[in-house]
């Protein structure tokens, strides 16, 4: 009975530990951050970090990777893209924060469930997180701009070329990540 349960607390601190990883690389790529003059949304590595979250760790400890993200930085931490700490949930790039964790779910789930372990199901998997951090960020930046036309060009238009190279990227290190962190 004391080896179950051994191995059950070692189970518990290792998923603990990913999903701690994750949420420390989210937040180490808000800080290589590319202002761009022409909206308030600036490019970040944020969303690779978020979608291989979900497609390593799976659509729980991915979205649970990012919630752990978004407490940091809702203690207070200026652990957003602008340094912001708490304001950052008040300000036009608030949707795209809120948007990671059912970005990261939804990479994660769609990866587990069709992916078989190909780089197209991977990419297709990250791609759709992207589009899910792009639907929320941009609704909720359409309401600030109060406009969905400056919302797309502000918001998605100039970030989905990167976001597809980043969503290549995660799907080629996905398998790594996936053996690496389920064990």
């Amino acid at each position: 009975m004391k080896t179950i349960t051994t191995q059950l607390n070692q189970t518990v601190w290792r998923k603990v530990a990913t999903i701690m990883i994750f949420a420390a690389i989210t937040a180490l790529t808000a800080r290589i951050t590319i202002n761009l003059p022409f909206t308030p949304v600036p490019i970040t590595l944020q969303t690779l970090a978020v979608v291989l979250s979900g497609l390593a760790l799976g659509a729980r400890g991915g979205a649970g990777a990012q919630l752990v993200y978004l407490a940091l930085i809702a203690t207070g931490l200026p652990f957003d893209a602008r340094a912001l700490g708490p304001a950052a949930f008040f300000g036009p790039t608030a949707g795209y924060l809120i948007g990671f964790v059912p970005a990261a779910f939804v990479a994660g789930w769609l990866a587990d469930r069709f992916s078989a372990q190909t780089w197209w199901g991977n990419f297709a998997a990250a791609v759709a997180g992207a589009l899910t951090i792009y639907l929320v960020g941009a609704s909720w930046l359409a309401t600030v701009l109060g406009s969905w036309q400056k919302a797309w060009l502000g918001g998605v238009a100039p970030f989905i070329m990167l976001d597809l190279v980043k969503a290549a990227i995660a799907a080629c290190v996905a398998e790594s990540g996936k053996l690496l962190f389920r064990r």
